[in-house]
């Protein structure tokens, strides 16, 4: 189970970085969500293939890793260029990791989000927000990535 709020952001916050990767990611169905995910770091390459239920606060994720061949499969399958989310994690006064996606830098559509996974729904409740986070967009319809690859990779799709 996936508990989390999602926040806009204005750019990445001067935090010290946890961590960081390129990630490339692409959906072969929105509802329910199954997504596939590449993520570029120092550490390597790693390639995942998710599942997401219904939801915002809370939903059902499975995320599995899969071979790069699979995923470029996945990816020939789908046929439509991948989100491109450079990522960064950052540890928040509380304790909470913040993670910050920069989605399609350079692109009309670009924008920036930060979420944070919480162990429960009462912990995501009483989070209190630090100031540079923007807009709490959780329960706001329209602004999941699915959403947003709808938007951007699938408005102008022809019939088969």
């Amino acid at each position: 189970m996936e508990i989390e709020r999602k926040f806009m952001l204005e750019a990445f916050p001067d935090l010290p970085i946890l961590r960081e990767s390129v990630q490339r990611q692409g959906y072969l169905c929105t509802r329910p969500t199954v997504r596939i995910r590449s993520k570029e770091s120092a550490a390597g390459v790693s390639y995942e293939l998710c599942f997401k239920g219904e939801g915002t606060l809370v939903r059902q994720e499975i995320e599995l890793p899969i071979s790069k061949e699979v995923f470029d499969g996945l990816k020939d399958l789908i046929g439509k260029p991948l989100i491109r989310k450079d990522y960064r994690a950052y540890r928040l006064p509380g304790g909470e990791t913040l993670e910050c996606s920069r989605v399609d830098a350079g692109s009309p559509t670009e924008f920036c989000y930060a979420e944070v996974e919480f162990p429960s729904v009462e912990a995501a409740r009483q989070f209190v927000p630090p100031p540079f986070l923007g807009e709490d967009v959780t329960e706001k319809p329209g602004s999941s990535m699915s959403s947003y690859w709808e938007a951007t990779r699938l408005s102008h799709q022809e019939e088969d």
